[in-house]
């Protein structure tokens, strides 16, 4: 049985490290990697790709980089039309997609490299993207704090994409500043999606609906989120060094004030919580 590994990277020039989940050893440390937030991804099985946060001298500015599983050198650079922030990959790995300064998104086929589709998504930054858990849906934010989810079936039909007046299934506005992080749920279209900004708030929005089903307001800024599996709870990893736990199933509407839907907090990290994510088993919380 493999081993279950947990990936990290930072902007600081420092590597990806690569360690038992289990054991805390660490496998390998893949070099010259500064990826910014939602920068690193695993496609597939088969390698990790990061975007690089790099100043305009350097001979990686603008860069993804690509790296085989079990060799610690960069084996490809890619160069895009433009700088590229968050990336995400559909779960086979078919496609990598990439959120510019722009607003642009940007859709490649891994096997070739070759540039699909190019839409611009957002009037500023595009800072997440995110796959619904069927791989129908792509959701992206951005620096505007807009939220907007995007049907690939759309993305792809150019006849439709003409006929269209936009090409988004939903656009949600009410965050105020920076989206931070988004995290879905099961069920594809069906879904509910939890994003997070800036501006101090989680909103829970129905994929269904495409409406807001709750605002929770917290005391800190909000960077990292992850779904309980059971989709009872959510945890958010806030600035202050605390992970909230915030409950999804709480009774009553949107509230403006602290503890309505907030339940619990882990206070461990001397610093702000930037990454959370379950293990395979969703029994630890990283």
């Amino acid at each position: 049985m493999d081993p279950e590994l947990v990936i990290a990277s930072s902007a600081a020039d420092a590597g990806i490290g690569c360690w038992d989940l289990h054991s805390g050893a660490e496998h390998l440390r893949y070099r010259s990697c500064a990826s910014p937030p939602h920068g690193l991804v695993c496609v597939g099985r088969r390698f990790l790709a990061s975007s690089q946060l790099r100043p305009p001298s350097s001979s990686s500015s603008g860069s993804v980089l690509y790296w085989s599983w079990n060799k610690p050198q960069v084996e490809v650079k890619s160069f895009p039309a433009e700088p590229i922030n968050p990336l995400a990959s559909n779960s086979d790995g078919t496609y990598i997609v990439g959120g510019g300064a722009s607003g642009d998104i940007y859709l490649w086929e891994v096997a070739t490299g070759r540039l699909l589709k190019k839409w611009h998504a957002h009037y500023r930054a595009v800072t997440c993207l995110v796959f619904s858990d069927d791989q129908s849906l792509l959701i992206s934010g951005a620096e505007d704090g807009s939220v907007r989810v995007w049907s690939l079936l759309m993305i792809f039909d150019d006849m439709r994409r003409e006929q269209a007046r936009h090409l988004y299934e939903y656009s949600f506005s009410e965050h105020t500043l920076r989206v931070t992080d988004i995290a879905t749920g099961y069920g594809g279209c069906n879904a509910i999606i939890v994003s997070t900004s800036e501006d101090r708030t989680c909103k829970v929005w129905s994929l269904s609906k495409g409406k807001l089903l709750r605002n929770i307001v917290f005391p800190s800024i909000i960077d990292a989120i992850a779904l309980d599996p059971g989709e009872h709870v959510f945890y958010a990893g806030g600035r202050d060094g605390k992970i909230y736990i915030a409950a999804l199933t709480a009774q009553g509407t949107s509230s403006n004030s602290y503890g309505m839907h907030i339940i619990g907090s882990l206070a461990d990290h001397s610093k702000p919580v930037t990454c959370l994510a379950f293990d395979a088993d969703g029994v630890l919380l990283v």
